[in-house]
């Protein structure tokens, strides 16, 4: 059995209350009291709730989205894959993008996080560093766009089932980045 780490305990205080609370309301005081730990316990592995945050969203969705453009993984299931961790998560992914604003902004930093997987898939199968403005363009409209549609669908704005959502995020994916990101479906 593996034994959890401060970090792995914290997150799970902290999804326990947004599970029942609004993210804006849940203090550092109230993660740390609901799993037997201190504050300052808390600032020694994060600098604040929305860092929190952050950390449990790469450490859940880092194995989905890592797998964007290794020849090993199929886009569409690559693309479901995120589908169904939004929706099963559904409760939390609409707390976070509801209730942060500003630089601590969920939405920005899920943004943020996907355009630099995507970036970085890029790179690698052009072996470079350097993207054009071009190409950084496409990349941050697929991205901006997708995660707007998927805040509109975890939100109830729309009635699409998993399979249209990744539909809808395949068919939008321009295709000048298709050929990096997923070659051997160039349509």
């Amino acid at each position: 059995m593996k034994r959890m780490t401060t970090k792995e305990i914290l997150a799970g205080s902290f999804l326990e209350l947004a599970g029942t609370k609004r993210i804006d309301k849940i203090r550092i005081s109230d993660i740390t009291d609901n799993c037997g730990m201190t504050p300052p316990t808390f600032y020694n592995h994060f600098k604040d709730k929305y860092d929190l945050m952050v950390w449990i969203y790469v450490r859940d969705v880092k194995p989905v989205i890592s797998q964007i453009g290794d020849g090993d993984h199929d886009w569409t299931d690559t693309l479901h894959e995120a589908a169904q961790y939004y929706w099963k998560n559904k409760e939390f992914v609409v707390n976070a993008l509801k209730h942060t604003s500003g630089h601590d902004s969920f939405m920005l930093s899920v943004q943020r996080i996907n355009t630099e997987q995507m970036v970085s898939a890029v790179r690698k199968r052009l072996l470079t560093e350097h993207l054009s403005d071009e190409i950084m363009g496409l990349i941050k409209v697929y991205v901006y766009g997708t995660v707007n549609i998927m805040l509109e669908w975890l939100v109830g704005q729309n009635d699409y089932t998993i399979e249209q959502i990744v539909d809808i995020w395949d068919k939008s994916l321009p295709e000048l980045l298709r050929q990096y990101i997923c070659p051997d479906k160039i349509l």
